[in-house]
């Protein structure tokens, strides 16, 4: 991994604690809809109430587009239902591309679209979302997107778990591949160096990422 890459992912992550988006409770463990327990939880909504710190970690996403994907190698930016939304648009207007977004399933009523906006025949997609836990509803998304004629090969999130053992086998068996800003690791990292996290909360995130299955499984998750 090159310095660059870490600098950019160390960045995220200070840029997260500062607008208090990291949140760490060992008494209550958060459950996610995926069902899993976690004593961490990552609240990328509050970005979009922080112009200052969003315009850095968009420039920084556009950053990661363009050193890890290009920007000649899609046509237009998708924003998966809801969080995903602002993310995309604010992405697609760095770059000036046009920007669809997908629903989580497809209307009851009107047409009974899935994809909102413009999307034709083999357009290359890049899925903007803003954060990834098992990769099951961005391969969901991206599987949308393909139904509707669409190409997607590239999935950016800003900040991806990088913990959970089946998520990176259910994203690659999707054919996709996911570039996160930044992850679990990095935030236990700048946590521990900026002091946000005390001696028994580092301890204890350890343990989660360690064996994150072991843990959900000791504190009431799957």
């Amino acid at each position: 991994m090159s310095i660059q890459l870490i600098e950019r992912r160390a960045r995220v992550s200070e840029l997260l604690f500062e607008i208090k988006a990291v949140h760490c409770n060992l008494n209550d463990p958060f459950i996610f809809t995926s069902g899993w327990a976690s004593p961490v939880y990552v609240d990328c909504r509050k970005i979009i109430s922080t112009p200052r710190q969003r315009r850095e970690i968009i420039h920084i996403a556009a950053e990661e587009v363009d050193s890890k994907i290009g920007r000649n190698n899609f046509d237009i930016i998708a924003g998966g239902e809801t969080a995903g939304i602002p993310f995309a648009a604010w992405l697609s207007e760095y770059f000036y591309e046009p920007m669809i977004y997908v629903r989580k399933e497809k209307k009851g009523f009107g047409r009974k679209n899935q994809i909102e906006g413009d999307l034709e025949e083999g357009q290359r997609v890049l899925l903007v979302e803003d954060l990834a836990t098992d990769g099951k509803s961005k391969v969901n998304f991206c599987n949308a997107i393909r139904e509707a004629g669409g190409e997607v090969d590239h999935a950016i999130v800003v900040f991806f778990y990088g913990v959970y053992p089946t998520a990176e086998k259910i994203i690659s068996d999707a054919e996709i591949t996911l570039h996160g800003l930044t992850d679990w690791k990095t935030n236990l990292e700048v946590g521990q160096a900026k002091g946000y996290f005390n001696a028994d909360e580092s301890a204890e995130i350890k343990k989660f990422l360690d064996d994150p299955e072991s843990w959900s499984k000791a504190h009431g998750g799957v």
